[in-house]
């Protein structure tokens, strides 16, 4: 187990799904920085690679594969080659995105439009979490971390598919961390709010948020960094990809070891009813 000094995650190995996007390239880097063998795992060959040469170039360990994390049989194959390859998996992250709208009301959105995140985040974390289970926990803790929204808490016209699919992503994370709390798995979600600096990473959250910001009067950009959406917050102010990612690292690691089944907030303060 690793030590209250030197690297948190020194050997370990992480898979992160979505390693790619802006919020699982950040972490993966911070991973890496911290000891973890990190595993990259998504469907754009160009953007895993490009994280793994970043972690290479900083003296990190990291491997890419062209997984699509909605193809069950193709993740559970993954996810035993790294079992086979590194002896276990210690960490999984599932940081994959679902476009999906938010600003339409009820009245003029399509059954199709409010099913696709809440179908398509919860597949995915249930496609993941099954995969990575059975090679984690036991002598070795494992840990699996997820992401949600403050739309899960939020009472605001206009996300009903959004809001559902985070409250299920939040009881997903509960109810597995009490079934696998036996196996000596912990299971963490992680809270934040949308990343000011997300859109220039090339988070697809640039496209989501470009008609609410437009309604402002506003570009993406002005509504993330002390705008509107700021200053829904306590703090008037977003998270970075950063303090996300030092989150996870912390959460992943034996330091946060008597944490799980429970929410970490990294949103700010989001005002929530």
């Amino acid at each position: 187990m690793t030590g209250m000094t030197g690297l948190l995650l020194e050997d370990r190995n992480a898979v992160i799904y979505g390693g790619g996007g802006a919020i699982g390239g950040a972490v993966a880097r911070v991973f890496a920085r911290e000891g973890a063998r990190v595993f990259l795992a998504g469907r754009t060959r160009a953007r895993l690679d490009a994280v793994a040469r970043d972690i290479a170039a900083a003296g990190g360990k990291a491997e890419t594969d062209q997984v699509d994390v909605f193809d069950q049989q193709a993740v559970e194959k993954h996810a035993e080659a790294i079992a086979a390859t590194a002896g276990s998996i210690d960490i999984a992250l599932n940081a994959v995105s679902v476009p999906h709208d938010q600003g339409t009301l009820l009245a003029g959105l399509s059954l199709e439009e409010f099913m696709r995140p809440i179908d398509g985040f919860l597949r995915t974390l249930f496609i993941t979490s099954k995969a990575v289970a059975r090679h984690m926990g036991r002598r070795r803790p494992g840990v699996i971390l997820t992401l949600s929204e403050p739309g899960a808490k939020l009472a605001v016209g206009g996300i009903l598919g959004h809001g559902v699919s985070a409250a299920g992503k939040e009881a997903f994370a509960r109810l597995l961390a009490a079934e696998l709390a036996p196996a000596n798995i912990r299971v963490v979600d992680i809270r934040p709010h949308a990343a000011v600096d997300g859109p220039a990473a090339g988070s697809y959250t640039k496209d989501l948020f470009r008609p609410i910001a437009a309604a402002a009067g506003q570009s993406v950009e002005e509504l993330l960094d002390g705008g509107a959406m700021a200053q829904g917050t306590l703090l008037k102010r977003l998270p970075t990809l950063a303090e996300i990612a030092e989150a996870a690292a912390f959460l992943a690691s034996d330091r946060a070891g008597a944490i799980t089944g429970t929410i970490a907030n990294l949103s700010a303060g989001a005002l929530v009813d």
